[in-house]
């Protein structure tokens, strides 16, 4: 073979080599990104409670003595009527009380009676000197002690009147019971609460509200529905805010009223549903899976159009302040408006990093609902 044909090949695989070693890798493919484009509105926001029906005017009835009780005159779900009779006590002590106070003003009054005539009897005989002055004014000292000792046995009788009647607890306002806390046959004591009313003419809508939300809810509109129509809402007005978080829930206990007086079923469940502005500079609704992190803030990741207006560009975090949160999407501030926010895959993110912005993949970020 040709001396000069064999040095060609050999010098084949190193040529081939050196070229190899020369050529530039292929380019990395940019990644193709999903973005948004964010719009400002003010945006509504809705926060919901469950609470329950209840009466504006409840009262706990009771009774001012205490005793075993000998009758019961209603039940759970009555309608009573003011002055109904609800319940009776064994009356023989009070009777027997009653029978004595009236013993003790029969004789108080009597010795006040003959005090009385002695007092006359001596003023008669002061005016020939049969008696003395320091007489007379015993006389007159007796005739006022006796009289008002028979004063306060009347008192005392009034008393024990009273305490008889006291016996026989009767509604104070009409209305329907609620609740009944006690049996025949029970001792009660006095002031102890036995029978709850209720008056169904004002109902309202009770609700606990978290701390956090506080500040929203004073300034929200309100409508409410029954769990057993929940389709049908019904305006309602604030009336009441619990100025002090309970102690065990540290929650603050509204009570809502209707808007236009309607019935509402005491004890049933309610829905209560709060409408306010979630921003006053506006904020932009973006998909849940767009929020990162930055330093353990919220934060989003924005593709910048390349200087040429081409659909590529590089990503940078900007931080946002969470508004709010709405089944798969956050109410957001912070990034400018038509900024293109990648809402996908934003774990793959780096700052500077060169993306693909695709036409087909970008979509308007809807404005918050009002």
């Amino acid at each position: 073979m040709n001396k000069s044909l064999v040095a060609a090949f050999a010098a084949a695989p190193l040529a081939l080599a050196i070229a190899a070693c020369s050529s530039k890798p292929p380019a990395e493919p940019l990644r193709m990104v999903r973005t948004a484009e964010v719009r400002y509105d003010t945006a509504a926001e809705t926060n919901r409670y469950t609470g329950t029906i209840h009466s504006r005017h409840e009262v706990d009835q009771a009774f001012r003595v205490g005793g075993r009780v000998v009758k019961r005159s209603v039940d759970v779900g009555q309608v009573v009527r003011q002055g109904d009779v609800i319940a009776v006590l064994d009356e023989s002590d009070y009777r027997l009380a009653e029978e004595a106070a009236r013993r003790q003003l029969d004789a108080a009054s009597a010795q006040a009676a003959q005090a009385e005539s002695d007092r006359k009897r001596l003023a008669a005989l002061k005016l020939d000197g049969s008696v003395s002055v320091s007489d007379e004014e015993r006389a007159d000292s007796n005739a006022r002690t006796t009289r008002a000792n028979a004063e306060a046995k009347a008192k005392e009788l009034d008393l024990a009147r009273n305490r008889l009647a006291y016996t026989t607890l009767r509604a104070s306002q009409g209305g329907v019971v609620t609740a009944v806390k006690f049996e025949v046959g029970q001792v009660i004591a006095e002031g102890q609460p036995v029978v709850s009313i209720s008056n169904e003419d004002e109902p309202e809508v009770v609700v606990d509200v978290p701390e956090d939300q506080l500040a929203s809810f004073k300034s929200a509109h309100y409508k409410a529905s029954l769990a057993s129509a929940p389709d049908e809402l019904f305006d309602v007005t604030l009336r009441e805010l619990s100025p002090q978080a309970a102690a065990q829930t540290r929650t603050y206990r509204a009570r809502l009223k209707p808007a236009t007086p309607r019935a509402l079923p005491l004890g049933a469940t309610a829905t209560l549903v709060v409408e306010y502005q979630a921003g006053k500079g506006g904020v932009a609704s973006l998909p849940a899976g767009a929020i990162t992190q930055s330093d353990g803030q919220p934060a989003v990741w924005v593709a910048s159009r390349s200087a040429a207006g081409q659909a590529t560009g590089s990503v940078k975090l900007v931080p946002v302040v969470v508004h709010g949160y709405r089944n798969e999407e956050v109410l957001v501030s912070g990034p400018a408006p038509g900024d293109l926010v990648v809402t996908a895959g934003v774990q793959k993110m780096a700052p500077n990093l060169k993306v693909a912005l695709s036409a087909a993949l970008s979509t308007p970020i809807q404005q918050a609902a009002r």
